[in-house]
């Protein structure tokens, strides 16, 4: 279920309820879980149950591996319910930890700006690109929207063109250009009798709703299910029957570099490899009542993987190590066949 899905059209009460059902089936996945819950609770209008899962989250013994994320996502939701100042401390508190991961950064600058607190969501973004992009070759594709906020913002206050600016432009990909989906004076035409401009506004609306749609993205990707050399030994050792999905190791790692490539070819987006493991795979198939050795089991798994965020995206970023764990760059290993 999408998060961003309009209220009307699911029960987010429900969804929430289901999704922190599922978190204490699998511990090791709360995080995820969790976090998508409070997003459905976010969307159902009962902002103080979802803040409740936040504090949750950051009170369990178990180290969070997004803690700044919970804490963005805390304030964000705090703020939009009267709890501002709780809201600002926790921003600052942010800020000042200086996370290497982009999203934290996003939400409280976009938290700053939505309240009309342009200079300090600006200060926010500057500061994150400086952290995140400085002396970076090519700004990943998560680090995009700091560089897209920063240049909003900077538009809000009239501020002129910076080199940050200029590498907002060469990364954005839409037809419309920056600084015309930016521009604070545009004129809304929808209601103008000119035909070119209800055309133009028509344009633009469609770019914004694109990049809208990108940002958002769906949360369970095409996924495809990894078995690392070891996991697939053991697999096969206990479960000989699946030994016709998986002749050797290096058929199933070109078999999923295959099938992915197929999958792109064909305008499936948002792909993604999952990596599974015998013991996951085990309990997997007990809560299923079937046996492991049951191969229509396979894409079941790896469906359930992806939807507890176990997914991880592909093609692997420019420079990034290759999803099939060699320690080589994806250009280098599985990137370079044909």
């Amino acid at each position: 279920m999408r998060p961003d899905t309009p209220a009307e059209n699911v029960d987010h009460t429900a969804e929430a309820a289901r999704l922190e059902r599922t978190a204490g089936l699998y511990p090791e996945d709360t995080e995820a879980l969790l976090l998508r819950a409070a997003a459905h609770l976010e969307l159902a209008g009962d902002r103080p149950t979802a803040t409740k899962l936040y504090d949750r989250l950051l009170s369990s013994p178990e180290a969070l591996d997004h803690p700044h994320l919970v804490r963005a996502l805390k304030a964000s939701n705090l703020w939009e319910y009267g709890h501002e100042a709780e809201a600002r401390a926790i921003i600052d508190g942010v800020r000042t930890a200086a996370p290497r991961d982009p999203a934290p950064w996003v939400i409280v600058a976009e938290a700053l700006e939505s309240h009309d607190e342009l200079e300090a969501a600006h200060d926010t973004f500057t500061e994150a690109v400086r952290l995140l992009l400085t002396d970076v070759p090519k700004p990943p594709q998560p680090t995009h929207p700091l560089l897209f906020g920063r240049h909003r913002v900077r538009r809000m206050l009239g501020r002129s063109h910076d080199e940050w600016d200029a590498l907002a432009d060469t990364v954005h990909s839409l037809p419309v250009s920056l600084d015309e989906l930016h521009d604070p004076k545009r004129v809304w035409s929808l209601g103008s009798e000119n035909p070119a401009e209800l055309e133009a506004e028509i344009l633009r609306l469609r770019a914004e709703l694109g990049a809208y749609r990108e940002a958002l993205s769906r949360p369970f990707p095409v996924a495809i299910l990894h078995w690392p050399a070891t996991e697939l030994t053991e697999l096969l050792e206990a479960y000989p029957t699946l030994a016709e999905e998986y002749p050797s190791h290096e058929e199933h790692l070109t078999s999923i570099e295959r099938a992915l490539r197929e999958l792109a070819a064909s305008g499936t987006p948002n792909l993604g490899i999952v990596t599974g493991t015998v013991p996951s795979y085990e309990a997997f198939a007990a809560s299923e009542g079937s046996s492991p050795g049951d191969a229509t089991l396979l894409p079941q798994y790896a469906t359930t993987l992806a939807a507890r965020g176990r997914a991880t995206a592909w093609p692997p970023q420019n420079g990034s190590n290759c999803w099939c764990g060699s320690g080589r760059t994806y250009a280098q290993c599985h990137g370079s066949t044909a």
